[in-house]
């Protein structure tokens, strides 16, 4: 019988792969987990298997994984050392576990030395670190969430202002829905074809931040104009009204549930190209379309970016 594992079901990646992976795998075949009980008490509840995932132990993380067929190893929302420790405990668990293939979700351009996206060190290190084990392994490169920046939109119009400010240059970014990335995750999950592969999973167009604007005006009627910054300014301007600059901080009162340092790196990224890319793996993993930002702004309350579920603690 086969043994999937699905990793960080409280988050808002991971709920989105738990749901939709009930279609494809009998619920005898799942186990699902994240490291709070209390977030497993639904589905435990349903009858499915669940188990409390500490990824700072090793020993019993291996316990959890031990030879499954796959898991799914979601990257952990904080960013640098702690994060790169995280998924090597995971990695080296699965390696004793007896894991055939781990699914990871990465970035694109993660294997490119010069992007200066902080967030590309630990993909780049995690992708490394997979690939110098015995592990089969499925790497799903993610371009940029699109829900982050459609909540930052409407952020923008609730508060009454008339612009946003970015670095993002003329670069251009083929934006994706989570729930794409999610359902993308899911089909890797459930895929027996795919081996030591990576896949960039990409949205349905390539389009600069002002294109983007563009699409979001047209569709909610608004005037948003793009404000471009450079890295400098923009760090003063998520200073100047509380925007954490990196994970370890408290995102309580910020109007933004990202880092600082996150975005004007992402944007840095951007503005010199290094998510120009327009191989798009989505289709041919999927079997369908990406949804399209045209669609995403019309229905845009079921694409925000949501609270941020994991710490560093």
């Amino acid at each position: 019988m086969k043994k999937i594992v699905v990793n960080g079901v409280n988050g808002n990646f991971g709920s989105l792969v738990a749901e939709y992976i009930q279609s494809f795998i009998p619920k005898d075949n799942l186990v699902f987990t994240c490291p709070n009980q209390n977030d497993l008490a639904e589905y435990k509840k349903k009858g499915f298997n669940t188990e409390l995932a500490d990824f700072n132990d090793t020993e019993k993380l291996a316990d959890t994984f031990k030879n499954a067929d796959k898991v799914l190893l979601i990257s952990l929302p904080f960013v640098g050392k702690k994060r790169r420790e995280a998924h090597k405990n995971a990695i080296d668990a699965c390696v004793k576990a007896n894991v055939k293939q781990i699914v990871y979700t990465s970035v694109i351009s993660a294997a490119n030395p010069l992007n200066p996206s902080v967030e590309n060190i630990d993909h780049a290190y995690t992708e490394a670190y997979i690939q110098n084990t015995s592990l089969d392994y499925i790497f799903l490169r993610n371009t940029l969430f699109a829900e982050a920046f459609v909540t930052d939109y409407d952020r923008a119009v609730n508060n009454g202002e008339k612009s946003i400010k970015k670095n993002m240059g003329e670069g251009r970014v083929a934006f994706i829905s989570r729930k794409d990335a999610a359902f993308a995750a899911t089909c890797a999950l459930n895929s027996d074809l795919l081996h030591r592969s990576i896949l960039n999973i990409n949205g349905a167009e390539l389009v600069s931040y002002e294109q983007f604007l563009e699409i979001g005006n047209q569709v909610t009627g608004n005037n948003i104009e793009y404000i471009r910054q450079t890295d400098e300014e923009l760090y003063e301007y998520f200073d100047s009204i509380g925007v954490p600059r990196d994970t370890s901080e408290d995102f309580t009162n910020s109007p933004i549930q990202a880092t600082s340092e996150g975005m004007v790196s992402f944007g840095t990224a951007v503005a010199e190209n290094y998510l120009d890319v327009s191989v798009n793996d989505f289709p041919k993993l999927t079997g369908r379309q990406p949804i399209t930002l045209e669609e995403m702004f019309k229905d845009k309350d079921k694409f925000q970016l949501g609270e941020r579920h994991v710490t560093e603690e």
